[in-house]
């Protein structure tokens, strides 16, 4: 009997061991992952706020001797961020809700409705995820410099109409779900209307409810951690473009295109206010990529914190988790 608890005894020490050392493995791997994905913001935030000569020190690893705010002063100058800012966020948040509606619309006639060629159709959403916009970067070039619908501006103005330079090209695509990366917002909403019941369907069209009010009434308000989630992805990528920006608008900077040569027109400026620097030092290109890089990543971090909640709802609801 002795024998047999000094057994059990050590078989629960065995297993209480076995799993303290599986709770520290798992912390090891959460701690190196999180480090992997921080470490770079935290480098940038880091450098931001120091002084070049900082920079050239090797005593100083992350905590800057000489704080200073004056690089995002000059960066924010050299972006002229305030306008910037305003013009990137109208653009992105309205495109955003243009393409949330339309692929909405697209995802729940793939879900809910049969019609021919469906299958095939969705094959074609899921092939623009897979071929790269480069590849038919100068079609879309052409297509809204010589702007024309089957030759009517040709015929009633005599000439095409150059939509570069405009908001335009962004509008017509995100109307016809050929936005940046609408194909994959209508794979995430399809496969979450295909996973609500047909139950409420069908109770919506004993009581009288057409198609349409049932579509929103009914799955429009299931759907909004869905629809949150998708907003945020499409906020984010259209945010952060640079291949359509710099393809489309040649004259309007955006928050993507402010930051390529931000050193060079920070140096200009100054420049012309009567400074003197003898070069661009790599110290200072480093200091106002990050100060730039930080100041595009920090309206992003706070739109994630405001709709965290339902973001994170919509992804473990979307049929595309791990």
């Amino acid at each position: 009997m002795m024998k047999d608890n000094v057994k059990v005894k050590k078989n629960i020490t065995i297993w209480q061991l076995g799993r303290m050392l599986g709770h520290i493995v798992r912390a090891v791997i959460i701690i190196g992952i999180c480090f992997i994905i921080l470490q770079p913001l935290f480098t940038k935030v880091s450098v931001s706020f120091m002084d070049e000569r900082d920079l050239y020190d090797s005593s100083v690893k992350y905590i800057a001797k000489h704080f200073t705010l004056n690089n995002y002063k000059m960066a924010i100058e050299g972006m002229d961020y305030g306008v910037v800012f305003v013009r990137t966020m109208l653009l992105s948040g309205g495109i955003s809700l243009l393409q949330l509606f339309t692929c909405l619309l697209a995802a729940y006639g793939f879900a809910r409705f049969r019609f021919p060629f469906k299958k095939v159709l969705f094959g074609c959403v899921i092939i623009t995820l897979i071929v790269p916009p480069q590849i038919i970067m100068l079609p879309l070039f052409m297509r809204y410099r010589f702007f024309d619908i089957f030759g009517i501006f040709q015929a009633a103005t005599g000439s095409s109409i150059n939509l570069l330079d405009t908001f335009w090209p962004f509008i017509l695509q995100a109307c016809f779900c050929m936005g940046i990366r609408n194909g994959l917002y209508i794979y995430m909403l399809r496969q979450f209307f295909k996973g609500m019941p047909r139950e409420l369907e069908e109770a919506a069209f004993v009581d009288g409810s057409g198609k349409l009010r049932t579509f929103l009434q009914i799955m429009v308000p299931s759907a909004v951690p869905m629809m949150v989630t998708v907003f945020l992805f499409g906020f984010v990528w259209q945010w952060t473009d640079s291949f359509y920006t710099s393809l489309y608008l040649k004259n309007t900077r955006l928050i993507s295109s402010s930051l390529s040569n931000l050193a060079v027109r920070v140096y200009s400026a100054y420049e012309n206010n009567g400074g003197s620097m003898n070069f661009i030092s790599p110290g200072f290109v480093s200091m106002m990529n990050n100060t730039g890089t930080i100041l595009t990543v920090l309206p992003l971090i706070i739109l994630y914190l405001i709709c965290q909640k339902y973001f994170v709802e919509g992804i473990e609801r979307s049929g595309i988790v791990g």
